[in-house]
């Protein structure tokens, strides 16, 4: 199984798209060939290629998920 977290697309240019993580810190050039993306979706990468496109609400109730998950991760490493 693999877990990825959303990214927003903020440029596209042919068959490539730039992926912000947002507060991840992280931006990635990613492959679009299986997806039909726009600027501002959200969308899952794996391996380097866009493989869904995300509803604004969908990918914001993944984030959330990552946020906890991340804050329970700190308090078991205190």
């Amino acid at each position: 199984m693999c877990l990825t977290i959303p990214g927003k697309i903020i440029a596209l240019e042919a068959s490539f798209a730039t992926v912000d993580y947002g507060e991840y810190g992280a931006r990635e050039r990613v492959n679009t060939s299986l997806v039909e993306a726009k600027v501002g979706n959200y969308v899952l990468v794996q391996g380097g290629f866009a493989i869904k496109i995300l509803s604004e609400k969908d990918a914001r109730e993944s984030l959330k998920a990552w946020e906890i998950i991340s804050e329970e991760l700190r308090v078991l490493e205190e």
